[in-house]
């Protein structure tokens, strides 16, 4: 195999950028750019690099008193007609440009290119971050080789457009249910209409009041929301059953279960069953590395109105933040692109954390 990943595009993260993206990789399909980025980092002489399915693990051992990872997934959402990339002005357009090749390409320029950082280095490049979490590279790798994410802190390579976004919001979905007793609609008062009872849920969903919480000095805005409601039986029938859908956002001061006990709450007198919940990630900004990030970032984090992987981080107590060049907006849409500046610039900022270097 000829390997994309030459010396020449190494060392210049926009044109890695664009390598990286023609590297077909949609979840499930990630061997060859594993493939291409392993065969890199073996070459490296100060990194020591493993790899578990598709997920491509290089680490230094210098004896650094502390460690920090730098974290980005390999893989895309399905292409939309966004194949291979394509230079316009100073935007490169593909998929995969914004969430997160542009990232990918920082960390994995940094690897070849910075011998001797300030503190030892976990670089980790996994795969099926865009699928059901069962395959999350960074989920498996938790599972069956835990100390390869042990840190004092890490920086997960999300879009975030250049901002450090501290933390994350937890995420619950729940099913609210209604029930009532079926009939046929045209003697409808010998039925009892589920999906008329759900109104008192929508009432409660519309008059709900969420949070905004401060926390080191970020600000997290809660949301509960329905999002889906499914019930009728025919046209004719009046329904014995509605269930509403609600998604909970919640800021990382609660745990799964205080979330779970709030959501109860607000729906007390109803049937309600949790059908997933993830747990957020605390900001984590008072860590030694995570002020010499924010040093070099020089701009304020800001909270993290969303769920990533640095939860996988924070669950195993290491604080983590998400900080790259995408706009998170564009990412997963045909006319996803990245600006070259956001690559140049938060290369350089990674690099001044790194290795203490000027631009």
């Amino acid at each position: 195999m000829v390997n994309p990943l030459s010396p020449e595009v190494l060392a210049d993260p926009v044109t890695l950028t664009r390598a990286l993206v023609d590297i077909e990789s949609v979840s499930r399909d990630e061997e060859r750019i594993a493939d291409c980025v392993e065969q890199v980092l073996d070459e490296v002489p100060w990194l020591t690099t493993t790899r578990f399915g598709n997920t491509v693990m290089a680490r230094t051992e210098l004896g650094r008193p502390q460690r920090v990872v730098l974290a980005g997934h390999l893989d895309t959402v399905p292409l939309a007609d966004n194949f291979p990339s394509r230079l316009v002005g100073d935007l490169i357009y593909g998929c995969g440009t914004s969430d997160m090749k542009s990232g990918v390409a920082q960390a994995l320029h940094l690897a070849v290119d910075v011998a001797a950082p300030r503190y030892d280095v976990t670089y980790l490049f996994y795969e099926a971050e865009e699928i059901d979490s069962r395959y999350n590279g960074l989920r498996l790798v938790s599972q069956a080789h835990p100390q390869w994410l042990l840190a004092d802190f890490a920086v997960l390579l999300e879009p975030t457009h250049g901002v450090v976004e501290a933390g994350c919001q937890g995420t619950m979905r729940a099913v609210v249910t209604t029930s009532g007793r079926r009939a046929h609609s045209a003697r409808s008062w010998r039925g009892v209409n589920a999906i008329h009872a759900a109104g008192e849920v929508l009432r409660r969903l519309g008059e709900y009041r969420p949070r905004a919480v401060k926390i080191d000095g970020c600000e997290y805005r809660e949301g509960l929301n329905a999002v889906r409601i499914d019930g009728g039986v025919a046209g004719n029938v009046i329904p014995d059953r509605c269930e509403v859908e609600v998604n909970y956002r919640f800021a990382p001061d609660r745990d799964e279960k205080q979330a779970e006990a709030h959501v109860r709450e607000v729906f007390d007198g109803f049937a309600l069953d949790v059908a997933d919940v993830a747990g957020g990630a605390l900001p984590g900004l008072t860590s030694a590395p995570a002020q010499e990030f924010l040093a070099a970032v020089a701009r304020p984090a800001v909270a993290k109105l969303g769920w990533t992987d640095v939860a996988r981080f924070a669950a195993l107590g290491i604080p983590a933040l998400n900080f790259g060049p995408g706009d998170p907006n564009l990412a997963h849409a045909p006319d996803e692109h990245v600006e070259i500046d956001k690559i140049r610039q938060g290369t350089a900022t990674l690099r001044r954390w790194l290795a203490g270097a000027p631009d």
